[in-house]
């Protein structure tokens, strides 16, 4: 793709008008090159755009990328960043559909559900918390933060392409597809319970509203708890998630 559709990415209209996302800075772009070793398919399209200080660590590195070399002030312009590393990639989004085809046939993965989650940061630490332990698909509801916003692809750390996830999928759909589900409540058991372990859905809320009541409500749910010392009222989602997906991999 052209680089002046390149800088409009960070705009979540244009990566999916383009079918394109960014990702910016050494790390990331080797986590993505061990991805494409893994998959070139998925990966075939991708554009490299380095500074020239770059250009040499672009060619060395094992991979079949479009390599382009910009300008300092073409970087600023493409980075999300105040201070660009000077490396960013042009990546073609994943096939979802392809994703929720796969979903049911994987019967050994548990699935996480999150709901209107908004925060960028928190969905960056969760998709990385599952990639550090594995056996998770990440379902995301409508109206959630874009996985492949700029800054959740940045504090996913490369997890974002280690983590099978389907969009847009709606709460009221999820009984098509599971019989029972968890969800945190501080009158459930505690999530240490062998109880916890059993289901194959678990679903977390928005930061600030959670799980909606009525869904709760229809669905055959069961509630579990993170037991603490009752100091403040509630966790961050992300650690909430961490701590639950750590008891469901011990």
């Amino acid at each position: 793709m052209k680089l002046d559709d390149a800088k409009k990415l960070h705009q979540k209209k244009y990566r999916t008008q383009f079918g394109f996302y960014l990702v910016e800075g050494e790390h990331l772009v080797l986590e993505l090159q061990k991805s494409a070793q893994l998959n070139p398919e998925n990966f075939k399209r991708t554009q490299l755009y380095v500074t020239e200080e770059y250009q040499e660590w672009a060619n060395n590195i094992d991979t079949d990328f479009k390599i382009f070399t910009i300008s300092k002030k073409q970087m600023a312009q493409l980075s999300d960043t105040k201070s660009p590393q000077g490396i960013i990639a042009c990546v073609p989004l994943p096939d979802l559909k392809q994703a929720q085809g796969l979903a049911l046939k994987n019967q050994n993965e548990r699935c996480i559900y999150l709901h209107e989650v908004q925060d960028p940061g928190n969905l960056g630490t969760i998709l990385r918390t599952l990639a550090w332990f594995g056996g998770f698909r990440l379902l995301i509801s409508p109206n959630s933060v874009d996985p492949f916003n700029p800054k959740v692809v940045r504090s996913s750390m490369g997890a974002i392409f280690h983590v099978p996830m389907e969009l847009d999928v709606e709460l009221r759909d999820l009984s098509n597809r599971f019989e029972t589900f968890a969800y945190l409540d501080m009158n459930g058991e505690p999530v240490n319970s062998p109880a916890f372990t059993q289901l194959p859905c678990y679903l977390f809320g928005n930061e600030a509203r959670g799980v909606p009541r009525d869904a709760l409500q229809v669905l055959n749910t069961q509630a579990f708890t993170i037991p603490g010392s009752g100091a403040i009222e509630s966790l961050n989602l992300a650690s909430a998630v961490n701590m639950c997906v750590y008891q469901l991999s011990v």
